[in-house]
């Protein structure tokens, strides 16, 4: 069946032999919780069951595509706990996709963690390798296992029944009947291997895409090279080299080798290029850096986490050291922490005056040295919020030089006072420190500096800020705004080209700010100083950084919506990266561009200080042409079912959002489809003015109608305009969490034209 391990080699790997006899290891979740359980791979090389000694025959499984990487030895927190009982050559993590927690686990011996390190690797690594039609074909198998209850290998016809009922289809039993007995070549009354596949096949024919193909193919049978090129020119509007284009498109997905021979595209192969990368709606020649990455710093979005050590919400959650690797894991660029005085004189992070776990502030600092370059190159700001005694501040500056070594950027790039901020091609591998500061980056450079001063809580101290915001109501923190704090000489010394200064206004800051300091804002006030005067607030973002994070208010860690600050072209606009929803959706989707390596440029309106762009009245810019975007819902395929209620289907429709400028805030809906989640089809054309293309982000929605309650969410997609691909195009849908749910999609057509003005 194609479920077997997609073509893995098993036979003469001793590591996934091993996994598959299986082995009792402990699962660990804290110092006092460690409990034996025994873990097995399946004979499809894709699935892990587990189960505990006690617990009869209760079991539980994971998918090892749920798997984006195994550590070795005490690289979590909670083996690191354990380190003294249990040696790092028997330990390692799993560390799931999402925001799922790690499986942290301790082998019996060191070559049994081998085994199952390096097997799970092997297998994490096929996976990624894998093209479309081998991962259809391992859903396919997937589905087969799911539905051949008594594991004999067939499929009757009931269990087809319930099979559809779990795939989202409400079919009738004739017509369901009627694909089984066609399905069934043997005549034995069941399906197996081979018939299911005939079966699925006749089950998800694309009549949709059929469509396309019989339009373009000159005997309904095959795309010609030059009927395919016909198709890239009209439909798929490419320009260039279009001739080489559809030459590579049949080497690469015809699977027929006849129809490569004679330089033609069957159906199977123009489908399987519709579903691939490259017939998706993300144009892949931005996937990769594609943007200048010499300019400064204030010219480029930044992606940015608030409260970085938080995994839960703002006042009771834990601490920990893994929201650090996961925000930048995700391409985050500027991550924060709180730091408070621990005790035997080590500094903690914690969200102060709250009941939130607490972590030491050298295990971060060693997160950062170990992650901060993984998934990009470019530099990654330290936002610290300081609320340490000068002994503990020192002791900060020591972990920070000491564990980041040459990483740490200490001063500026050629020893001299600079005119303006290096760009992030400058400060590739750096990590740069925003704190408070004594004096200027000139004092400093000429060795003016005292060695101990009087220095302003920062502006950005949440705790001073909820106070303020929440003042006609008794707080949880008290704190007086205007108390002063003594900063010490080494952790000044280590802040470069990023100084947290108060901001007064913008007039004030126009003639007395300097390029290297940065204010902080909470959403609220960013957004009085947007509504108040949204041309200087532009102005002032083309010169020097700003941080937007959320109010105090939002003790959930719910995010406020990011593009309102982008629009004001604000740099480092924080949110709460453990929590799933708009906002984070938002921000994957802005910085999945340019190779996610979490720095966009931004528009050349906003860079240009002379250029004064207003984001309330879009229609003043001087290259000023606004687009249409008009989209075509066409079907819909293999929506996850959303709700676990036996027998029930999904009802789906299609929100699409715009979310950009004032003026480009809109969404429209398709009607919903009743009870088809496997291949709905709607044929629905939503049209959207775009007045400022250059900023505005589409988010596509998918939900499960429900007439007398909220609906429920079943997928999204979110990209920036600006990386739209017009022509049929598949969108591949993400969970709330912002992973791949394959093989569910959507199947769009997209057109984009000038607006006539009148």
């Amino acid at each position: 069946m194609a479920s077997t391990g997609s073509g893995l080699r098993i036979q003469g790997d001793d590591n996934l032999q091993s996994m598959l006899v299986g082995a009792v290891m402990r699962k660990i979740k804290s110092r006092t919780w460690k409990k034996q359980r025994y873990f097995k791979l399946q004979e499809d090389c894709m699935t892990i069951w587990y189960k505990s000694k006690k617990a009869g025959n209760t079991h539980s499984t994971f998918s090892v595509s749920d798997v984006e990487a195994v550590r070795d030895g005490h690289q979590s927190e909670v083996l690191l706990s354990i380190a003294d009982e249990f040696p790092a050559d028997r330990c390692f993590t799993l560390v799931f996709r999402g925001r799922r927690g790690n499986l942290d686990l301790v082998a019996e011996s060191a070559e049994e963690a081998q085994s199952w390190i390096r097997g799970m690797r092997k297998l994490i690594e096929n996976l990624e390798n894998m093209g479309e039609r081998e991962r259809l074909d391992q859903w396919i198998g997937d589905w087969f296992k799911k539905a051949d209850k008594n594991n004999d290998g067939r499929m009757n016809f009931k269990e087809v029944q319930d099979l559809l009922r779990m795939m989202n289809v409400d079919m009738n039993e004739q017509h369901a009947h009627r694909l089984f007995t066609m399905a069934d070549k043997s005549l034995s009354g069941t399906l197996e291997d081979d018939e299911f596949v005939l079966f699925y096949k006749m089950l998800t024919q694309r009549e949709d895409v059929l469509r396309i193909f019989q339009d373009y193919s000159g005997d309904g049978q095959k795309l010609t090279h030059s009927d395919l090129e016909d198709f890239l020119r009209d439909e798929q509007l490419e320009g260039d080299n279009i001739q080489d284009h559809a030459r590579q498109l049949i080497e690469l997905y015809e699977p027929s080798d006849t129809a490569k021979l004679l330089n033609a595209m069957t159906f199977d192969g123009f489908l399987m290029y519709l579903a691939s990368d490259e017939g998706s709606i993300f144009n892949p020649r931005r996937r990769a850096i594609f943007q200048d990455m010499s300019q400064p710093l204030c010219y480029y979005f930044i992606s940015s986490s608030h409260n970085t050590y938080l995994m839960e919400d703002q006042l009771r959650g834990q601490s920990s050291v893994e929201g650090y690797i996961r925000a930048l894991k995700r391409g985050c660029r500027c991550v924060e922490v709180d730091c408070w005085d621990g005790a035997s004189g080590e500094p903690i992070v914690y969200h102060g005056h709250t009941f939130t776990s607490k972590i030491l502030f050298k295990d971060v600092v060693n997160a950062l040295g170990n992650y901060a370059f993984k998934v990009s190159e470019y530099p990654v700001i330290l936002s610290i919020e300081n609320h340490c005694s000068i002994e503990q501040q020192r002791v900060m500056a020591q972990h920070l030089n000491q564990i980041l070594g040459h990483k740490l950027l200490r001063s500026t790039l050629d020893g001299k006072v600079p005119t303006g901020l290096p760009s992030p091609e400058d400060l590739k591998g750096k990590i740069l420190l925003k704190g408070k500061k004594i004096g200027g980056l000139e004092e400093t450079l000429d060795g003016m500096v005292e060695d101990s001063l009087t220095g302003e809580v920062s502006d950005e101290d949440e705790a001073a800020e909820i106070d303020e915001e929440n003042a006609h109501r008794d707080t949880i923190r008290r704190k007086n705004k205007k108390s002063k704090q003594r900063l010490s000489k080494e952790l000044s010394d280590c802040v470069v080209y990023c100084k947290s200064v108060h901001f007064s206004s913008f007039k004030h800051a126009r003639v007395h700010s300097k390029f290297y300091e940065v204010s902080s804002f909470t959403e609220s006030k960013a957004r009085k100083h947007l509504r108040d005067a949204g041309a200087e607030f532009v102005h002032h973002n083309s010169r020097q950084l700003t941080r937007v994070y959320p109010t105090g208010f939002r003790t959930d860690s719910s995010n406020f919506n990011p593009q309102e600050m982008w629009n004001a072209g604000c740099q480092i606009v924080a949110l709460n990266f453990q929590t799933a929803g708009d906002g984070m959706d938002l921000n994957d989707g802005l910085f999945s561009q340019n190779g996610r390596c979490g720095y966009v440029l931004k528009p050349d309106f906003m860079r240009q200080a002379e250029r004064r762009f207003d984001p309330e009245i879009p229609q003043n810019r001087d290259s000023y042409r606004p687009l249409t975007l008009n989209i075509q819902v066409i079907s819909g395929q293999q929506l996850p079912k959303v709700n676990i209620k036996e027998g029930s289907i999904v009802d789906p429709l299609v929100r699409v959002e715009i979310h950009g400028v004032p003026l480009d805030q809109a969404k429209q809906e398709t009607r919903y489809i009743e009870n088809n989640g496997f291949n709905p089809v709607w044929y629905d054309t939503l049209r959207f003015t775009i007045h400022t293309p250059e900023l505005a982000m589409v988010r596509f929605v998918v939900e499960d109608y429900d007439k007398t309650s909220k609906n429920d969410f079943v997928g999204q997609y979110t990209l920036p305009f600006s990386c739209i691909q017009q022509g049929y195009r598949h969108i591949h849908l993400l969970s709330k969490d912002g992973t791949r749910i394959p093989p569910s999609s959507l199947f769009v057509h997209i057109r984009i034209a000038e607006l006539e003005l009148s």
